[in-house]
């Protein structure tokens, strides 16, 4: 089963409306000509649309036939706040705002995928186009949750995919179980008492306090969780004193938790606050303890992950589905999977650069000013969602 040759022809459409986007990117919860577009190329093509959850999100449903099954697919629009460095055509017009990560490739090759299947109705159900805003720190997909997404859209499944730099293209990766790490915030201030730099008997100071917490945090990942579950506690900030004859009043930590599982986290969190309070009280400071849970782990559904590794073999050959190495990155289509049966995956991006393709120079690597999506890439990610819709929902 290869990729679908009327994807490829009208690849060089959607490639221009992909590079559209790159050139105007948004940040999260401001997809404002995003959405507008999306909605305007679904309503072109003779798809239903809802329009305002989570602000900028964007749902196209086709419906075929009279069977009750549903399938969601979903693609992320938002944009990172970062200078791009590129200069060919379609860079950002917008300065300090980019597309970075790629998601203007995933919305394309969703918009390829509903632009076929709006043309083949090959299948008997419900296709949900699910175009969410505010990946990027903002949980757009929570929200959309919250705000209804699947009780306005009952679905039997929800599913993802990503592109990734440093596979080969052609491949696809998905494993069952956890894929992307939890995303949790700290920040903890150490109040002590100033004093003059040659008389720190005259007061607390809560630098070597601060010191000692950044090791003893680590004892927590050594020592307290078990050495087969996965866990970072990263310290990327440490800010306090005005003066080098000063012992400040206080030192401000903030960093990142990663973790697979929600136990191996409330043990970090719980372990943290503690070895926190009890320092401070041994040297006679105290603390502000502060602990953001942003994004749950990803744990792809067994059931669905096998179902969609199916799809990925019958299109690229069984060789070419590689294992998903979990990443300790973070992505909040968690929020979906928390809600429904379903299974993220990743679709190769390349290596090295784009200059053969005409894309310009730079490394090809997430999050990177100099990074472009592969337009390459989108007959075969359509190809994926029309083939897994098609399965999902196959007549009789």
């Amino acid at each position: 089963m290869p990729v679908i040759d009327k994807l490829v022809k009208q690849a060089p459409g959607i490639a221009a409306l992909r590079r559209e986007l790159h050139a105007h990117p948004e940040l999260s919860f401001q997809e404002v000509l995003t959405a507008d577009l999306v909605a305007r190329q679904l309503t072109e093509w003779g798809i239903p649309i809802h329009r305002g959850l989570a602000g900028t999100g964007v749902v196209g449903f086709l419906q075929n036939g009279s069977s009750l099954r549903a399938i969601g697919l979903r693609a992320d629009m938002d944009a990172l706040p970062l200078q791009e460095f590129n200069t060919f055509a379609h860079a950002s017009q917008h300065p300090g705002k980019m597309h970075a990560c790629g998601h203007d490739g995933h919305t394309a090759m969703l918009l390829a995928a509903a632009q076929y299947l709006a043309e083949h109705r090959d299948f008997d159900g419900t296709v949900y186009l699910i175009f969410q805003p505010a990946e990027e720190g903002g949980g757009g997909a929570r929200e959309m949750v919250q705000e209804g997404l699947f009780t306005r859209f009952a679905m039997d499944a929800v599913f993802g995919m990503h592109n990734w730099p440093g596979m080969q293209v052609g491949q696809f990766a998905l494993s069952p179980g956890p894929v992307m790490a939890s995303s949790s915030e700290f920040k903890i201030t150490i109040h002590g008492k100033g004093s003059h730099a040659a008389m720190p008997n005259m007061g607390i100071d809560p630098v070597p306090i601060a010191a000692q917490m950044v090791l003893a945090f680590q004892t927590i990942i050594s020592r307290n969780k078990k050495p087969i579950d996965a866990g970072v506690v990263s310290v990327t900030m440490v800010h306090g004193g005005s003066a080098t004859n000063i012992v400040p009043d206080s030192v401000e930590l903030q960093g990142t938790v990663r973790t697979f599982t929600l136990e191996v986290l409330d043990l970090i969190e719980a372990r943290m606050r503690q070895i926190a309070d009890s320092l401070c009280a041994a040297f006679g400071a105290r603390c502000d303890f502060e602990f953001a849970r942003n994004y749950p782990p990803t744990i792809n559904h067994a059931a669905e992950a096998a179902f969609a590794r199916q799809v990925m073999a019958d299109i690229v050959g069984p060789a070419n589905v590689i294992t998903q190495e979990p990443t300790m990155g973070a992505e909040d289509f968690a929020y979906m999977l928390l809600a429904k049966p379903g299974a993220y995956c990743f679709i190769a991006n390349g290596d090295g650069d784009h200059r053969a393709m005409g894309h310009g120079a730079g490394p090809c690597t997430l999050h990177n000013p100099s990074y472009d999506f592969n337009d390459d890439l989108i007959p075969l990610g359509a190809t994926y969602w029309v083939r897994l819709a098609e399965a999902w929902l196959k007549p009789g």
